[in-house]
Parts: C-alpha cells; structure tokens; sequence
C-alpha cells in the first residue's frame, strides 16, 4: 500500500503545527484514499521516525515523502535522506522516494500576488 509523508522543519510556535495540520486537512479532503502523516524535524512530538512508524502501522509500504519546505536547502539534500536512510534499516520491506520542495511554483506566485494586494 502506499503512503505519504508530509514533512515539515518543526517549530517551538504552537500556531506553526496548526497550519501545517490546517493544510494536511485540506490535502486530506482531495486525497482521502491515502494515507498521510505529518512528520517535523525537530521540536515536535511526531518526528520522522514516528511518521514512518504510522505509516507502517496502517500497512503502507511504499512511503512517499513531500517535503513542506520552499528551498532545496541542506535539510532536504542531507539531513533528511540520512536520516531516512538510517530508519528505514529498521523496516526492510519499506521503500522511501523523495518527492520535491515546494520551490518556483507558479501558483505561490500567486498566492504572494494575493498577499501583497491585500489590504
């Protein structure tokens, strides 16, 4: 079965875990046959061990993880895929592909349109 995992970089703000979930909510909606997990690097309870754990849990062996981040920065080029790598010895019938950053999109172009004519 296949999976998601979202991934986002984590914060001490409780508000910053609200929007991601606000998000992972909507992404539900239009995807409600997937399974998903929100996973953070750091300073969150449900870590990316713990995201893939839930996956596992559910029967999902092929876990795709999205990256909630705009750059391909040195979390997604190292920190990430070690780490993965390092869990995933731990689940040896799971398969990890990495999917991309949210980057040069050109519908957040539009949504910093939106912004900057708001009043």
């Amino acid at each position: 079965m296949k999976g998601v995992l979202i991934l986002a970089h984590g914060s001490r703000v409780d508000s910053t875990k609200q929007t991601i979930e606000t998000v992972v909510s909507m992404v539900r909606e239009k995807i409600p046959e997937m399974p998903l997990q929100i996973a953070y690097m750091e300073f969150c309870e449900c870590d990316i061990r713990g995201g893939i754990a839930k996956l596992v849990e559910q029967g999902v062996t092929e876990i795709k993880a999205v990256p909630y981040f705009l750059f391909e920065g040195i979390h997604i080029q190292e920190d990430i895929p070690g780490e993965i790598g390092e869990i995933l010895k731990d689940y040896p019938g799971v398969t990890l592909t990495m999917g991309r950053t949210l980057g040069a999109d050109p519908r957040l172009a539009e949504i910093l349109v939106d912004r900057i004519r708001e009043n």
